[in-house]
């Protein structure tokens, strides 16, 4: 019986290196879990086309199968064929999304990293109206009117996260006006309907240029380079008030390891292009590449910290 299962594992171990050899023979389907537009569909959609003709002129097809967070494309991801030919772009709501719903895939028995796409920061965004032009002003603002509402574009986002721990470190009451996405919770905050927002940071950059909105943090270790001039929590005293959105691929578990390697090597070769950097910046995201191992710790370390998070901030759906 045991040389018989050897001899299976064998036989697999042979045809799924006979099978990578041959990968790809058709057009591989790049999955978004949100609708087109967006800063996942933005970052997809030239890496499908640029990959795809570096692995033999078979051009990606992306899939936007939007809706429940991410879930349903996540979990379409999970339930595909573990041969390559489907991936899906994943932002870090697959590491904070098992904490929030009732899902029936994971991210570390469904998944294997192969590499993460790019970075960009929450920021902390005000209308010119509430007369604030920096954190500690909007501390004392907050604490002289308890309850200022702060919108995001749904709850148990990382943007609602970032937020509630900011207001947990200073000590000071807000009020989460979720959004059913960001567009709308945009058009409020330039509008002037809600003084304060908590939101990604591609979409309000050019009204922050324009004058319509002050821009008074951002949440990532260091400033993004799209906004050099916007101070960090943790340089505004918020000690390890750090939480940077992400994007990443992964494929299905099972997906043969050369498959894995040879795409992020490819992908990584197209995120050091030009003409990807440039189209990344113009969304405000910073490329990232590296290992897929890299991948696998920041995915374990941010799903621990959500974890975190989520329970220390009583953060729930709404």
């Amino acid at each position: 019986m045991t040389f018989a299962r050897s001899f299976l594992a064998i036989i697999l171990l042979v045809a799924s290196a006979v099978h990578a050899q041959g990968w790809p023979a058709k057009p591989i389907r790049w999955i978004v879990p949100y609708p087109p537009g967006g800063s996942t569909d933005i970052a997809a959609r030239p890496l499908a086309e640029r990959v795809g003709q570096a692995l033999g002129g078979h051009s990606g097809i992306v899939e936007n199968r939007a809706g429940a967070g991410g879930n349903i494309g996540f979990e379409a991801a999970a339930k595909s064929a573990p041969d390559g030919y489907t991936l899906v772009v994943a932002p870090d709501a697959i590491a904070s999304n098992p904490h929030l719903y009732k899902i029936s895939w994971d991210p570390f028995r469904d998944f294997v990293p192969v590499i993460q796409l790019s970075r960009q920061p929450v920021v902390l965004a005000v209308h010119p109206s509430l007369g604030v032009s920096n954190v500690a002003e909007l501390v004392a603002a907050a604490k002289r009117k308890p309850g200022l509402g702060f919108a995001t574009s749904g709850a148990g986002s990382q943007q609602h996260m970032t937020a509630e721990w900011f207001a947990k470190l200073a000590a000071i009451q807000l009020t989460h006006v979720p959004y059913k996405g960001g567009g709308q919770a945009i058009t409020d905050l330039v509008g002037g309907q809600i003084q304060i927002g908590s939101l990604g940071s591609s979409p309000l950059i050019p009204h922050y240029k324009a004058g319509k909105l002050k821009l008074i943090a951002q949440s990532t270790a260091a400033r993004a380079p799209s906004l050099p001039e916007v101070p960090t929590y943790v340089e505004s005293g918020y000690k390890g008030l750090v939480i940077e959105q992400w994007l990443g691929v992964f494929l299905p578990a099972g997906t043969p390891a050369e498959i894995v390697t040879r795409l992020n090597a490819e992908i990584g070769r197209a995120l050091a292009e030009t003409a990807i950097r440039e189209r990344y910046a113009q969304a405000a995201m910073e490329p990232v590449g590296g290992a897929a191992a890299d991948m696998a710790r920041l995915l374990r370390g941010d799903y621990d910290k959500y974890g975190r998070l989520i329970k220390d901030l009583n953060i729930k759906l709404e």
